[in-house]
């Protein structure tokens, strides 16, 4: 299978996406509809987000490589993308069901795995990859060297994309999720970690989309690495006034507590924020407009805000209090301000 020897900027006819009922890929699925294309949605048909209308959509496990090859028989595709492969066994499996069968295959990757902490920003594509503080960005790592081996030797046909943090409606970009939203609410004290000066950047879905959709069937793009976010970075201390804001309070109390602090009272908080959140990320997507020269984030984030919380705001049951958050943030802040 290759890619359409016509001029690179000829899309694909045929796309296969693992997963399409992410944030990432939903919004990336919905384009590629709305664009023309092909697409097919493989799952396990367990997610309640709606795959687009137009869409094909197959169920099988992409971890039963026997199920994957009963449901797509012999077809081929132009692009194959993969959004769920997190571990080097993963990817191995996604390089042996798809080779001969596509000619271009998109391994999600993560832009937590460049180097952390940063020695210069803005990040590029040359950025070296090292991430000491978290698995999940070291397996992302091994996810990559292993494809792009196997570009090298075998010639597979990888493009390796690395996003940073990547929202829609329902994902609030707070540590404490909704927990924040209520207590700037109740005018309690809300957690920031580290000082809240760090520059953060945040990239709609429907923005992603744009460039992701806009580099499948490229052959320039085969044996390359792209990160694509916003241009747009804030500190965390706007990132959770815009958030206040978008809730109705005008002036949050935001308490600061140290990031080690965070994670020496949470296993489940710290490997995040060590291994990326408590860094200042600032990205050059030169690379990435220059492939597609028409991809511009439009979003910013103080409608993302608006819109997330709106849409939390129309749904009750989102509305969920973690109360191991609210223990944490009670002890912390307390403790931070006494320090003060």
């Amino acid at each position: 299978m290759t890619l359409h020897p016509a001029a690179d900027t000829v899309a694909p006819r045929n796309i296969l996406f693992i997963g399409g009922t992410g944030v990432i890929s939903a919004a990336a699925a919905e384009r590629a509809v709305a664009l023309g294309h092909r697409l097919t949605v493989l799952n396990r048909g367990q997610s309640t987000r709606p795959v687009p209308d137009g869409a094909e959509i197959l169920h099988a496990d992409i971890r039963d490589a026997g199920s994957v090859r009963e449901v797509l028989g012999g077809r081929e595709f132009d692009a194959v993308a993969d959004f769920i492969s997190y571990t080097p066994d993963q990817a191995q499996a996604g390089l042996e069901l798809f080779r001969g069968r596509t000619g271009q295959y998109v391994f999600i990757s993560s832009a937590s795995a460049y180097q952390k902490p940063p020695t210069r920003l803005p990040i590029l594509e040359s950025t070296p990859l090292k991430n000491p503080f978290w698995q999940y960005s070291r397996d992302k790592i091994a996810c990559e060297e292993l494809l792009f081996k196997a570009y090298r030797e075998d010639d597979f046909p990888v493009t390796v994309i690395r996003p940073s943090h990547t929202y829609d409606r329902t994902k609030i970009a707070m540590v404490g999720g909704w927990t924040d939203i209520h207590r700037m609410r109740a005018g309690l004290p809300v957690m920031v970690h580290g000082d809240g000066t760090s520059l953060w950047t945040l990239t709609h879905s429907k923005d992603f989309a744009k460039a992701f959709v806009g580099l499948l069937g490229r052959p320039r793009a085969v044996g390359e690495s792209y990160t694509i976010t916003s241009d747009e970075y804030l500190p965390w201390n706007q990132v959770y006034r815009l958030f206040a804001r978008a809730a109705g309070v005008p002036e949050p109390e935001l308490v600061h507590v140290a990031s080690e602090t965070i994670a020496a009272h949470s296993q489940e908080l710290g490997p995040n924020l060590l291994g990326d959140r408590s860094h200042s990320v600032v990205f050059d997507n030169t690379k990435i407009k220059s492939l597609v020269p028409d991809y511009a984030a439009t979003i910013p984030f103080a409608d993302g805000a608006r819109e997330i919380v709106q849409w939390h705001d129309s749904n009750p049951e989102l509305q969920k209090v973690d109360e191991t958050y609210m223990q944490l943030s009670d002890k912390l802040t307390t403790w931070a301000r006494a320090g003060a």
